[in-house]
This record gives C-alpha cells, structure tokens and sequence, in this order.
C-alpha cells in the first residue's frame, strides 16, 4: 500500500537534494549561456497548446490545479524575480502531474516566470541533476535568479513519493507501482510540489543558492 498522504501534507517536505553542477554542454554555466537555454523555452500555455501525449490529463491538470492560500501567501512575500527553466516532455507522468500545479503558481506570484523546453534541448540540464539513483529525469526544473543564475533545482517527482517510488520499484509489480503512484498523485493535488517550490523559493530569497 503507497504511504498516507496525511504525511504529505503535515510533514515539511524538501525538494530533492541535487549537486549544483555545471552542465555539460554549457561551458562554465554563465549566467548568459543560463539565459540563451531559458530563451529556448516556451510559456506553458504554448507548451500545453502543443501537446499531444496525455493532453486530455494535461489539460484537466491545468484547469483542476489550484494553489492552496498559505502556500501564495508565502510564494508572494519573496522578494525578487525568479525564473523556472522546466525540462519536461507532454508524455511523462511525473511532468503531468507536477508542472500544471508549477504555473498556476506562476500565474498567481509577480516575482515569478516560467518557460518550458523538452529533453533533448534539456539534456544537459537533466544529465546535470540527476535522480538519486542516477538517472536523467523529466521533469528537472532549476530555479535561475534575475541574473539567471542557478538557485534550486526539483527532480522527477515530490520526495516523499520519490523515496517511495525507489523503494518499492524493485517490489511490485510495474503495473501496481504506476498506479499507486498516480493514487498519491490523485490524492496530493498538488501540494507536495508546491510546497518543494515555496521552500525552495524561500530559501533563494533568504541568499541559499545551489541545490543543496
């Protein structure tokens, strides 16, 4: 049986750790080659207009995704402007789940803008700030401050569910363990990434850069 989610939402969740690397393929990671990945991108909307694989879940994601009050309130007294760098692809479960919830924060926080590119652009990006058991993974989205410096990262999925996931991957059958996993999904709505976000976001604006 997949953990509660009452864990999820009454335990102060992290993102998930990551080395604040220099990506291969982007020499010294310059704040100007950050802004030249980051001009690739698209807005979400633009993203979610092309999408083709779970279009009907990305689009029933973005209109269901809400913002719980405490977290905006908490995104809003950041100050600064922030961008979202997302590498995500339309048929990645974990990128259908997390990144609606990602730009409806987007929509609502000033100090906020996101743009979106896929892996193979954002290979560099992902094969930088892997998973804990080493892999590259959509979605991977770093955090860049105003001078599009790197800030912050979020790997794959909420840790919790991401603890979860690794532990039991080996254990169920493969068909059970996507279906819990949607069920934690399902039942979070969003929160748990939200809540990796605003920590992380907080943390930017307190002078804690890199993903530590």
């Amino acid at each position: 049986m997949i953990m509660p989610i009452v864990l999820a939402t009454t335990l102060g969740l992290h993102p998930v750790a990551c080395p604040a690397l220099t990506p291969p393929g982007l020499p010294g990671a310059s704040d100007s080659t950050w802004q030249t990945v980051y001009a690739r991108g698209v807005s979400f909307v633009d993203f979610l207009a092309a999408a083709d694989a779970r279009h009907d879940q990305w689009r029933a994601n973005y209109e269901a995704a809400t913002v719980p009050a405490d977290l905006l309130a908490r995104a809003r007294t950041v100050p600064g402007h922030w961008r979202l760098l997302v590498v995500a692809e339309d048929w990645c479960s974990d990128s259908v789940n997390t990144i609606p919830w990602l730009a409806r924060l987007v929509e609502r926080v000033n100090g906020l803008e996101m743009r979106v590119v896929t892996s193979e652009p954002g290979e560099a990006i992902m094969d930088a700030h892997r998973t804990p058991d080493g892999r590259q993974a959509t979605p991977t989205v770093v955090l860049l401050d105003a001078h599009y410096r790197e800030v912050g990262c979020f790997i794959e999925r909420p840790e919790m569910l991401q603890d979860w996931f690794l532990a039991n991957r080996d254990r169920l059958p493969r068909e059970q363990l996507l279906r819990d996993k949607q069920a934690w999904y399902d039942e979070d709505l969003g929160r748990s990434t939200l809540t990796a976000f605003t920590d992380l976001l907080e943390a930017a604006g307190q002078g804690h850069t890199g993903c530590d």
